[in-house]
This record gives C-alpha cells, structure tokens and sequence, in this order.
C-alpha cells in the first residue's frame, strides 16, 4: 500500500489512474509519494518517508532538486503534457501584438454610449489596424516540445522560422517542420527576427538571457514573447527597449510590478499552461510516473535522476540504489550480495552529474542485512527495495 499526497489541487482525471493500491493522506509527514503544480517545496521539511515528487507541469524551480537527490527523493516533471495549451497562447500573443485588437476592445467599451459607434468606429480603427504575422520571421529560442510546435504552426501560417536550440532532442528534430532553419548561433536571430519567443528551461546559464545586451542587437520594431519564465528576461531592459522604440511590443504570462499596465506591454495572468486539457494532461501523466516508480523503480523524465527503465521486475527482488557517481560502485554493490550468495539476474546503472542510479533484479528478496551493507558504503544517498 502507497500513501500519496497532493500539495496543489490535481486533477481527478489523473488521481483516478490510482489503484486500490494508493490511499490518500493529508499528512504530508506520511507520503510516499507527493503530487505538486506551484507550491513552494524550498523551506519544506521533507519527512525521510518520501520516495517521489511529480510536478504537474514542466518547470520545478518551486522544488529543492539537489537537496532530493542526496536523499534519494526522485523529482519528476511532465514534459509536453501542456505544450498544446501554451503553444495555442503563444500564437495568440503573437496576434495581440500584431494587431493592437486590446487597444481596440478597450476602444469600444469606452465608446459603448455613443448610438453611432458603429459610424465612429470606421474613423477610429485605423489606430488599431497593426500588421499582418505572414512573411515576418519568427526567432524561436529552444526547440523543445512547445518551440517545436510553435514553430511548425508559424509555418503553417505562412512565417518564416528559424530555431536555436544547441541541444535539440532527436524526438524534437524528427517532430520540427524540414522548413525550420536551424541556427548556431542566437545572435543571428536577434539580428534578423520580426518576432522572438523564447521556451528554454530556467537556469543560471539562461537567467536573464534576453538583456540589454541582447536587445541592442536586434532589429528595430521586434516583438518579444515570453512563455517561458519571466526571470529569463530581464523586464527593466525590456522598458528600455519598449521606450526607445527598439522593441515594439512584449507579451509576457507572467505578471508582476516590473510590467503590469506598462504601455507596450501585453501581460498575461500565467495562463499558458492552465486549460482544463493540459492540467489534465499533467495529471495524467505525473500519476503514471509516480506510479511507476514506486511500483516498479523506473524513473521516466525526472530532473534530478537519470532515465533507468527496467520493466516489470520478474524476479523475488528488485533493489534501487542512489549513490554519487564515480568509481567502483558496482564493484561493491555487487560483491555485497555475492558475498551472502544472492544471485544477480539483471542490473542497470545510469548517472547523471553528480549523482547515478542502479536497479539490480535478484533470485531472492533482499534481507535486512544485505540492506545494511549497501547503505553503509560510503556514496550511498539511500537504499529501497521496490521488491
């Protein structure tokens, strides 16, 4: 039996993928497993009982991920679960910008009691008339699973696309419209781009990426979208920018002092990834990977473990171990059962960075014992028997 807890509302399309298996708590204190969209997770104190985190969403900047990988907590996220939701908002902000159609509702409310705005308005729209998105170039900064589709639908309507992303995935190159040119460099997008929307993760390599000195080398009259995180950007920069005439509008999801109300800026309440098809999407698919890893011990898309997949286990056992990665671990893992004569049927060892995992299937199941030997070599975060 597996004890989940939720610390955002999840949706029940995804908790109905629990089975009986899985009882609910509200005491975080006694979960396994914790379910969470924006709840901060930094000042938490995460009891020693938890095994998983699942991020409804794709951005985990709410969550401690180096303090989970020293305690074993695997932390996983949904990737492409909500790309439909913010590709269609991107597209959309890219509208807005285009053609000032904001300027003009807000136009017609302010008129309501005039009996000849219909007339008035004929006279009036010009103001609000803006350009059309086919023919100008759109400049895509990260070609993951939103980029790529924003990049495919600018296509479709008649945009040309250029893409940056220097670790673009084989799936996202596979799924990227052949009419996408793939360039080396990001300047060259600043230089040439009508628009530019960014959909790269939040980093210390890509905080406040879009600066003063990016801006300065971009054409005159860009628009720029940001659906990404606001801290990618740096708004004070962008006010700059807007003022000068450099940059002509900035659609941003993510609201705050810095440009809310600010004339040329188009702010959205976060609402990229907040269709009732994506949080379900996510809930799904959080479920399904917290499922799976509690269950089976696969870490499918976690952000501070590696992928490691090794189906059903079979076998009377099955023991995960978290450990640092470097030399001679699985020497010593392996020598630990060899040592009370427990056979080793299959093994999977991945890292990344600092850290690394590894399953091993065993002909019977793991006794206290062999548990205390391998948490006790020196580089072990935890030891869990799944099996």
């Amino acid at each position: 039996m597996f004890k989940y807890h939720c610390l955002n509302p999840i949706a029940e399309v995804g908790l109905g993928k629990f089975s009986d298996q899985y009882v609910k708590t509200e005491n975080v204190e006694e979960a396994d497993g914790i379910l969470v969209r924006s709840a901060a997770m930094h000042d938490m104190q995460l009891p020693d009982s938890l095994l998983a985190i699942a991020r409804a969403g794709a951005g985990v900047n709410n969550i401690p991920l180096d303090k989970c990988a020293e305690k074993g907590i695997v932390v996983f996220n949904t990737p492409g679960a909500n790309a439909n939701g913010v590709k269609e908002l991107v597209i959309a902000g890219m509208l807005l910008a285009a053609r000032d159609v904001v300027g003009g509702i807000e136009w017609v409310k302010d008129n309501q009691s005039d009996e000849n705005i219909g007339k008035t308005a004929e006279k009036a729209k010009k103001n609000f008339a803006g350009t059309e998105i086919e023919g100008k170039k759109l400049g895509i900064v990260g070609l993951g699973a939103i980029g790529v589709r924003v990049a495919n639908v600018a296509r479709h309507l008649g945009m040309e696309v250029l893409g940056y992303d220097p670790y673009v995935s084989v799936d996202a190159a596979w799924n990227l419209s052949r009419d996408v040119k793939h360039v080396l460099n990001v300047e060259e997008i600043y230089a040439e781009c009508d628009y530019i929307t960014i959909h790269v993760p939040l980093m210390d390599s890509t905080k406040g990426m879009i600066n003063e000195e990016a801006i300065s080398q971009m054409k005159d009259g860009v628009i720029l979208l940001n659906f990404a995180r606001d801290l990618l950007v740096d708004e004070k920069a962008v006010l700059t920018g807007l003022k000068s005439g450099k940059i002509r509008k900035y659609v941003s999801d993510f609201p705050n002092a810095v440009t809310a109300g600010q004339e040329g800026c188009i702010v959205i309440p976060h609402l990229g990834a907040s269709t009732e098809e994506s949080e379900d999407n996510c809930a799904v698919m959080a479920v399904k990977e917290l499922k799976n890893y509690l269950e089976n011990g696969n870490i499918v898309n976690s952000v501070n473990y590696p992928n490691c997949d090794m189906g059903v286990c079979a076998q009377a056992g099955r023991v995960a171990i978290f450990h640092k990665n470097i030399a001679n671990m699985i020497t010593k893992f392996t020598a630990c059962f060899g040592d009370i004569g427990i056979n080793i049927t299959d093994m999977m060892n991945k890292s990344r960075g600092e850290v690394a995992y590894t399953m091993l299937d065993i002909e019977q199941p793991a006794s206290g014992e062999i548990i205390s030997k391998l948490q006790s070599i020196d580089g072990v975060f935890r030891v869990r028997v799944v099996k």
